[in-house]
C-alpha cells in the first residue's frame, strides 16, 4: 500500500473514533471539531450520538460512522438490520459491525454470512453506505480470520475490520496482511484497536490497510511532519 506523503493524505485514511460509554456531548462535539479542521475520513460514534455528529458535520467532508451490534457482536440478524436502518436515517454514511463471532466459533458459516447480508442489505436502497465488518483478529485462529474474511467478502461488505479495540488485544502487522491476502484488491481493510502513534499507523497501511480506526487520530496526524 502506498503511504501517504502529506497530513491531509493521511488524514483522509483515519477514522476518529470516540466509542466509550461514558463520551459527553461535549466530547463528541470537540471530536467532530478536530475532524473538521483536520478533514479525517469520519467521526464513529456510539448510534446514541449519530444524530449530534451528523448536526455538527453537516458543514464538512467529515462522514459519520457508527457500530452495529457492539461490542460483542451476538445480537440477532434481525436486530442488526433494524439498527443499521435506524442508524442511516439518522445520517450516518459507514457502519462498523461486529461479526457474530460466537456463530463463527461454531463453524455455522451459513449463520454468519446471513448476520452480514443484514446489514449489507441496506446497500440496496442506499449504495452510498460503506459497511465494515469488525471480525476480532485477537480472538480467531489464522483459518478463521481467512473464513471471517471470505464470508465478509462474500456478503458484499466494503471492508474488512481487525477488531472493536476491546478483546483480543490489539491489530498486529501480521493480521492485516494476512487479510490483504484473502480479500486482495477488491476490499478495504481498516485496521483498529491500539494504534497510537505515526510509526503504528503508518506500519499498518504498508501492511496493506486503507483506513485506520484510532482515538488517537488528532495526536498521530499532529506527528506528520507538515509540507
Amino acid at each position: 500500500m502506498k503511504l501517504p506523503s502529506t497530513r491531509r493524505e493521511l488524514a483522509g485514511m483515519i477514522d476518529s473514533t470516540l466509542l466509550k460509554s461514558t463520551a459527553t456531548k461535549d466530547d463528541i462535539i470537540k471530536l467532530c471539531w478536530d475532524a473538521k479542521n483536520h478533514h479525517f475520513a469520519t467521526v464513529v460514534v456510539n448510534p446514541y450520538y449519530v444524530n449530534l455528529a451528523v448536526y455538527n458535520l453537516n458543514d464538512s467532508d467529515v462522514k459519520v460512522g457508527t457500530v452495529i451490534g457492539f461490542p460483542t457482536g451476538t445480537t440477532l440478524p434481525e436486530v442488526k438490520a433494524h439498527e443499521a436502518q435506524q442508524v442511516t436515517k439518522l445520517g450516518a454514511q459507514e457502519l462498523d459491525m461486529v461479526i457474530n463471532l460466537s456463530a463463527l466459533k461454531s463453524k455455522d458459516h451459513t449463520t454468519v454470512k446471513q448476520d452480514i447480508e443484514a446489514v449489507t442489505a441496506i446497500k440496496h436502497t442506499n449504495p452510498n453506505i460503506t459497511v465494515k465488518v469488525i471480525i476480532e483478529t485477537g480472538l480467531l485462529t489464522n483459518p478463521e480470520k481467512r473464513t471471517a474474511c471470505k464470508l465478509s467478502q462474500e456478503a458484499e461488505a466494503d471492508y474488512v475490520k481487525t477488531s472493536t479495540g476491546l478483546f483480543g488485544g490489539a491489530a498486529t502487522i501480521d493480521d492485516v496482511k494476512l487479510m490483504h491476502r484473502t480479500v486482495g484488491k477488491n476490499m478495504g481493510i481498516k485496521a483498529a484497536g491500539g494504534i497510537r502513534t505515526l510509526t503504528d499507523t503508518l506500519a499498518m497501511i504498508k501492511a496493506g490497510a486503507n483506513r485506520i480506526g484510532t482515538s488517537a487520530a488528532v495526536q498521530i496526524i499532529q506527528e506528520m511532519p507538515k509540507k
